[in-house]
């Protein structure tokens, strides 16, 4: 399948909550700026400061943050700096350590990864968040039923308000071997939220596999309307509409692809296609 792409979460827009792709990258409760970070290095050098609880997670919560917009600019480890400092602040942090699963995952240190997810679940086993970056770290480390039903956990949340994330995941991670199962977990995706659009990029991938180029096409069309078009997409867009006569559409798409990603795989493949 040609759209397999975790989605990557850090999701935790109000304290504690979870979800983003793709990359998807949020910070925790307050916005990081100037007066946070000193305020955050203020506190963590006055042991003081920290003993209200309170307070402790206000420090906690900021250099989470500033470790999440370094992780956003590849700076890693000042991003591993930021969130020990988190932890230091407050020892029993489950986001902190979530995000440091991830950030160990990106270094290629397993362990670390999978040891940090564990701390955050157990400090907060409810939490939508971990166990959506949980089952991204076990399903590339190909634990697919475990990663399955950590995806599951997620979306049964009741209190996740994007199940359709966890769903996505889900079938992203089992298409290969169980193509139905995954079917079925993107249209549940979509019954959650009918304009996601990486459901519906999955869905019009699958319908143009399966020769129904119409649905296909009704697919695309509501991806387009909800996202940027990518490489991915003007190329899947390029033969569904090459296939429905749409000769005006491809054309289109056969510009943009052209002109916007000139160096990805997906204009080389068009260099080879016959119109």
């Amino acid at each position: 399948m040609a759209y397999l792409h975790i989605l990557l979460v850090i999701f935790i827009a109000s304290l504690l909550a979870g979800c983003g792709p793709m990359a998807i990258v949020g910070a925790v409760g307050q916005t990081v700026n100037n007066a946070a970070y000193n305020a955050a290095e203020r506190d963590l050098n006055n042991p003081r400061s920290i003993s209200n609880e309170s307070r402790a997670l206000d420090v906690a919560t900021a250099n989470m943050n500033l470790g999440i917009e370094y992780m956003k600019q590849g700076a890693y480890e000042n991003a591993l700096t930021r969130l020990n400092r988190s932890i230091a602040a407050k020892s029993d942090f489950a986001p902190a350590y979530n995000v440091l699963g991830l950030l160990y995952q990106r270094l290629g240190d397993m362990v670390a990864a999978e040891n940090n997810f564990k701390n955050a679940i157990s400090l907060d086993p409810a939490s939508p968040s971990t166990h959506n970056n949980y089952g991204l770290f076990l399903c590339n480390n190909g634990r697919l039923e475990e990663a399955e039903a950590s995806f599951q956990k997620a979306a049964n949340n009741p209190l996740y308000d994007s199940p359709e994330i966890a769903l996505t995941n889900a079938g992203i991670c089992i298409y290969d071997t169980r193509p139905d199962d995954a079917e079925r977990l993107f249209k549940e995706a979509l019954s959650k939220n009918p304009n996601f659009p990486y459901a519906l990029l999955q869905m019009a991938d699958i319908s143009f596999s399966q020769r129904d180029y119409e649905l296909a096409h009704q697919y695309f069309t509501r991806y387009q309307s909800n996202a940027r078009h990518t490489p991915k997409s003007l190329w899947l867009g390029i033969r569904v509409c090459s296939e429905l006569g749409l000769k005006d559409n491809v054309s289109s798409y056969v510009l943009l692809l052209r002109n916007q990603y000139p160096d990805s795989d997906e204009a080389q493949e068009l260099k080879q296609w016959t119109f």
